[in-house]
């Protein structure tokens, strides 16, 4: 599965991806209000991992890190917020009253946002990092 991690100052902007340019505008113009709500909320170590046609989760995960429980509750109420004022329907969200780990479902684009710590422990992105399986070694 391709794994693109972001780096710049803040959020970085992500040029269209071959997935982005099968997929829809919406989930295009969705990703690009992501990232720049991310970047306004000063989220950090921004992992993009393209899930197009690998799960019936969505199209896009997105991992980053706030450095407290604040900051990772006011990343995510500001990127709630965005989301909703960009026209883009309801979120559905968990994990924001402790501010470790909140987990936003945008559709197509799923967002996790980890305090330090809580991010190394589960390394999501080794997980969704795993090389695919041809269908000739599956035989």
């Amino acid at each position: 599965m391709p794994l693109t991690t972001v780096h710049a100052k803040g959020v970085a902007r992500l040029a269209p991806s071959r997935s982005m340019e099968r997929g829809s505008d919406a989930a295009a113009k969705a990703l690009e209000t992501v990232l720049e709500s991310l970047e306004d909320s000063k989220a950090e170590n921004v992992s993009h991992i393209d899930i197009t046609g690998k799960s019936a989760l969505g199209d896009h995960m997105l991992i980053v890190t706030g450095r407290s429980s604040r900051h990772v509750t006011a990343i995510a109420d500001h990127l709630i917020d965005d989301i909703k004022a960009a026209g883009f329907g309801p979120t559905r969200v968990e994990g924001l009253e402790t501010g470790d780990w909140v987990l936003i479902d945008a559709g197509d684009i799923i967002v996790h946002v980890f305090r330090p710590e809580i991010r190394e422990f589960y390394n999501l992105e080794k997980m969704w990092a795993a090389p695919d399986l041809d269908e000739e070694t599956l035989h």
